[in-house]
This record gives C-alpha cells, sequence and structure tokens, in this order.
C-alpha cells in the first residue's frame, strides 16, 4: 500500500462560517496553512485541523455538513467554545505566542491554559489515529501542536513522524520560564526529525533539551531512549513561479493600474503590510518614517507609506490597544507632514486576497518590513517573487528569521529608529541598477529553494532519519557502530555543530 502524508496543524486550509442556507466554505489566504497547501504533497495526502468556527455555531447536521463540504483529502477538528477559549486564545496565544517571541512580560501562566491545551492536542491524536496507517507519514506544524508528536508516539511506536516549528523557539534562559516547559519538549522529541526555519532556533532547542531533559546531542542528533531524534534547519520557501504568473493576470494587471492612480505622479511608494500584531515592529516603523520625513524634507511630497495591517485577534485588549495606537500615529503624521495635495501615510485596516497582495507587491517601489521578532516572515520573500524585473528594494529587519537568506536587502535592526529612518533613504536613493543587483540575486536564491523544495527536504530527511532508527533496532549494535550512525544522520547538508 502506497505512504501518504498526513499533515497536521491548527488550521485547515478553508475556513467554515453558518450561514442562512447552510455552511459556507471559503479558502484562506496567508498563514502556516495556505503556504503548506501549495507544497503539494501529493493526490493521496490528508490534512487535519481546525476549520475555524466554534462547534457550538454547528448543529449536528452542520458538523457533518462541514466534513461533507471539506472533501475528501480535509478531517476537521471541531473545538468547542471552552477549548477555543483556552486553548487557542490562552495557552497559544496568551502564553506561548508572546514567550517564543521575546515578549514575556506579555506572557499569562494559567493551569487552567495548559490543561486545554493537553485535551485539544490529544483530540487532535484521537483523529489523526481514525485516519493514519503504520505506514503513513504524519507532518505536525507549529506551536499549537507541540505535545502531539508523543501523544502519536505512544499510539504508533513505529510511525514516521516529523514536526515543524513555524515561529521563533527562544533561547534556553526563555524557554526555561514556561511552566511545563518538560513536558513541551517530551512532545516534540516524539518526532523522529524536529525542523525549524534558522540555525539559531535549532541550537537554541538543543540548549534547551541539554539544560531542562538533560540529554546530550551530537550535530542535532539526540539519543531519547532507544530512538534517534534529529533536529535541522529548513528554511521556508515560497511558490516563486505562482507569483511571478500572477503578474502577468488580467485582474492583477487592472488592480496595479488602479492602485497607482491613487498616488500623486512621481511619487515612491513604500509598502507595509503585516497582521496587526505587537510582534511586527508596526509602531517603531511609523516613528522611522517619521523621522525620515524630519530630516529628509525633499523627499517630503515625492513618497507614501502605504500602510496596511491585517485584523488580528481584534476581540484581545492587547490588540484593541495597540490598533488605537497605530491610528492616532498614522493620524499625528499625515496631520503633521500632510499639505492640501499629499498625504504622507495611507492606512488600511483589512486583509487582501492573494491577487490583491500581488497588485500590492508589484506596485511598490520599497517594501519595508522590521519585525521586532519573527520566525520567517513570508511577505519579504513574496515580495521579491512579484519583482521579477528586479525594480524593488527590500528593507528588512535582522530580527526575521528571512534576514538570512535575504543578505541583500537593506538589514536594520528595528530598535534603532536613526538608522532605519537612514535605511529608507538609501532604499529610496540607491541606483536602479544596484537595486535590480541585489533584487536579482534574491529572487535566485529563492527560486533554487522554493517551497516545494523546502517541502521535500524536510520529508527526505525524516525518511533518511527513520531508516536509521530502522537499521539500529534491527540489531543489537556496539557503542563504537552507535557512535558511527550518530555521526552520519548528524552529518547531513543541513547539519551544524551545536554544543
Amino acid at each position: 500500500m502506497a505512504r501518504k502524508i498526513i499533515t497536521v496543524s491548527n488550521r485547515l486550509p478553508v475556513s467554515a462560517s453558518p450561514g442562512a442556507k447552510g455552511v459556507v466554505l471559503k479558502r484562506n489566504i496567508g498563514g502556516v496553512a495556505t503556504g503548506i497547501d501549495s507544497a503539494n504533497l501529493g493526490a493521496d495526502a490528508l490534512w487535519v485541523g481546525w476549520p475555524g468556527v466554534s462547534s457550538s455555531e454547528l448543529s449536528p447536521g452542520r458538523t457533518r455538513e462541514v466534513s461533507r463540504l471539506a472533501g475528501p483529502g480535509l478531517c476537521p477538528v471541531f473545538l468547542s467554545d471552552t477549548e477555543i477559549g483556552g486553548y487557542y486564545n490562552g495557552f497559544c496565544n496568551s502564553t506561548l505566542w508572546p514567550l517564543f517571541h521575546y515578549f514575556p512580560q506579555f506572557a499569562e501562566y494559567d493551569e487552567r491554559f495548559f490543561d486545554a491545551y493537553r485535551k485539544v492536542n490529544e483530540k487532535f491524536a484521537k483523529t489523526v489515529l481514525k485516519v493514519a496507517g503504520k505506514d503513513d507519514t504524519i507532518w505536525v506544524h507549529d506551536y499549537h501542536l507541540m505535545l502531539l508528536p508523543s501523544l502519536l508516539r505512544e499510539r504508533l511506536p513505529d510511525a514516521e513522524i516529523g514536526f515543524f516549528l513555524h515561529i521563533p523557539f527562544p533561547s534556553s534562559e526563555v524557554f526555561r520560564m514556561l511552566p511545563g516547559a518538560a513536558e513541551i519538549l517530551d512532545g516534540l522529541l516524539g518526532a523522529d526529525l524536529v525542523g525549524f526555519h534558522t540555525f539559531d532556533y535549532v541550537r537554541h532547542f538543543a540548549e534547551s533539551v541539554r539544560r531542562v531533559k538533560r540529554i546530550e546531542n551530537s550535530l542535532g542528533v539526540f539519543n531519547v531512549g532507544s530512538r534517534l531524534v534529529k533536529a535541522d534547519m529548513f528554511p521556508m520557501g515560497v511558490d516563486v513561479k505562482k507569483f511571478s504568473s500572477a503578474l502577468r493576470l488580467a485582474s492583477v494587471k487592472s488592480n496595479i493600474r488602479k492602485n497607482s492612480h491613487l498616488f500623486p505622479a512621481n511619487c515612491r511608494v513604500i509598502l507595509s503590510i503585516d497582521r496587526l500584531d505587537y510582534t511586527k515592529g508596526i509602531d517603531k516603523r511609523l516613528e522611522a518614517y517619521d523621522l525620515f520625513l524630519r530630516e529628509n524634507p525633499d523627499w517630503r511630497g515625492k513618497t507614501v507609506l502605504l500602510l496596511v495591517a491585517v485584523p488580528s485577534r481584534s476581540e484581545v485588549e492587547r490588540y484593541k490597544t495597540l490598533r488605537s495606537k497605530i491610528e492616532r500615529t498614522v493620524s499625528e503624521i499625515n496631520g503633521k507632514w500632510g499639505t492640501m495635495n499629499w498625504e504622507p501615510i495611507k492606512y488600511l485596516y483589512r486583509s487582501f486576497s492573494f491577487q490583491g497582495m500581488v497588485s500590492l507587491y508589484a506596485l511598490a517601489d520599497v517594501l519595508f518590513i522590521t519585525p521586532i521578532r519573527d520566525g520567517m516572515n513570508l511577505i519579504a520573500k513574496e515580495y521579491v517573487a512579484s519583482h521579477p524585473e528586479g525594480r524593488g528594494a527590500l528593507i528588512l529587519s535582522e530580527m526575521a528569521g528571512t534576514s538570512r537568506e535575504l543578505g541583500e536587502a537593506f538589514i536594520v535592526n528595528p530598535n534603532d529608529i536613526p538608522a532605519t529612518a537612514g535605511a529608507l533613504r538609501v532604499a529610496l536613493e540607491t541606483p536602479p541598477a544596484e537595486r535590480r543587483r541585489r533584487m536579482e540575486a534574491m529572487r535566485g536564491r529563492l527560486t533554487r529553494y522554493d517551497l516545494a523544495r523546502w517541502a521535500h527536504d524536510f520529508l527526505d530527511k525524516l525518511r533518511a532519519t527513520k531508516r536509521i532508527q530502522s537499521a539500529m533496532s534491527s540489531r543489537a549494535l556496539s557503542k563504537k557502530v552507535a557512535g558511527e550512525i550518530v555521526g552520519k544522520v548528524g552529518a547531513g547538508k543541513n547539519s551544524i555543530a551545536l554544543l
């Protein structure tokens, strides 16, 4: 029987909502689920995840309708309001998210949150076990499901299980602040392969395992009981061809023409687009733009910051406060520097379709992305992919995982407001040939290691790790031979000496 790949993530690539005439399903735009969905994991692939609607909003008949409409490849996990509150809004986004992004002052530690997290991970495990065969590959994604690998390992001891974290893994000093840190590590070590975007995150994970679990590693390989567990780096890519081909769509061309008329003639467009989140550094970005206008009067009236804030967790008080602060700052800057004929900032609080995003990328002379901390940041890669002619320029935070790959960008420390303001001027005034050289170098790199290559590299390394595990368990090994095997699995092309 052919092996199939079972993807498990918090969200399915579709969202359900109850309507007057039945359940409505729509495709999600952006986020981890959309990225994985584009990786093309095979016709037999299955996907387990939450459809984005509370089970309390659905009658039993509508729950069955969601499962039917989702199709044979999607397996919904239904969560109650209580589970969503404790697991998703609680432990995931009020504890793990701020802590892993180095905002420990925002992290809330509540045992009820962790209890809900355990129960939901158990619920996911039960759904996976209903569809998983003993020869299938199970690929678990992100911080919502860090207990799931070990839960599956208990029921499927010989299964091929991979885990990938899409956000930063913090330093061990920060990670150890988490109550239940050992349990989280036990959960992750249930996988055969644990993947991260950067070597920094791999090192932080290895050091946390050493300090919390007292388990050493050799080149990212851990001996966990009778099993080998490998930790390695796989920087997630984007589908470059998808963005390039979208530029030829009539709707995208029409959007570009229509939107370009919204700006004064010969005005350079600086695009800032993020989810509205305190980790993205939008407030500091506005400070830098304000300073740029103050120090560079010759650019007033000649540039516009198109600030797009995509709604996120809008019911949470901290996010409401952040939105108010940003909107107030936008008004202050426009009031200070604007004229009758020119508005320094155009502010939009909304999301965009895929084609709408590509239109914005193509319109922008500069992409201004300066998160305080970001696991990867695919927007920067999408922007580069949307400029095959190399016309644009990218200002990027060194705190984003993407900065390790896109070294030709104008890299800044987002906390250094004067340097960030200076980077705006440099990016705008860099000669076209130099901008093209930088963009073409970045685009070439993204083309070579695109989304499909990322997925296949991870799955190939997972299978290689599993083969070595099988070889070790099939015969009694001397310490010398075991050491040689550990060295071989650790010496893959992505590996690094960690400790």
